[in-house]
């Protein structure tokens, strides 16, 4: 499978290569802070990825994740106001891998060694806009039915191709 995710239009777009036919595209919501390698920036990475891990497989939707381990907690809105800071990890985790060097890969540019994810958030997140603090967030259904989809090593485009249509 290849995933193209657009930062302009804040979408996950699913296809089973990269010039093939859209299979399904999803609303996701990328960095508040814009797109951007380098590690400490809270931006979200751009070029070419691997999904180099699945975590969470068989998990209930909305499992906290914490350093990739589940915490033993099911999210719900109640921890949302116990804990209003907290960058919410749920459901499932796809651990993203750059694959050009010098830009998404090794040294301060690491994609994987700054931990980001396309990951599940809390329902009451708006998606379609920038909101997170460099990670790919997703709708925990969503993520569910496309971490079912994909495998290890899969193809992860990012990119600022398209604007947003307002």
């Amino acid at each position: 499978m290849f995933l193209d995710i657009d930062l302009g239009s804040q979408t996950l777009t699913l296809s089973e290569a990269r010039d093939s036919n859209t299979i399904k595209a999803y609303p996701v919501s990328t960095s508040r802070y814009g797109a951007g390698e380098i590690r400490d920036s809270y931006k979200t990475p751009r070029g070419l990825h691997m999904i180099r891990a699945k975590v969470g497989a068989g998990r209930p939707a909305n499992t906290v994740f914490q350093a990739r381990r589940p915490t033993g907690e099911i999210f719900d809105e109640e921890m949302k106001v116990r804990y209003p800071n907290r960058d919410w990890i749920l459901t499932r985790i796809l651990w993203l891998s750059g694959l050009e060097k010098g830009k998404n890969r090794l040294g301060d540019v690491d994609t994987m060694r700054r931990f980001i994810y396309i990951h599940g958030c809390p329902d009451s997140t708006t998606l379609g806009v920038p909101g997170s603090i460099g990670c790919i967030r997703m709708n925990n259904q969503d993520l569910i039915e496309l971490f079912d989809r994909v495998s290890v090593g899969d193809i992860v485009n990012l990119s600022e191709r398209r604007s947003k249509e307002v």
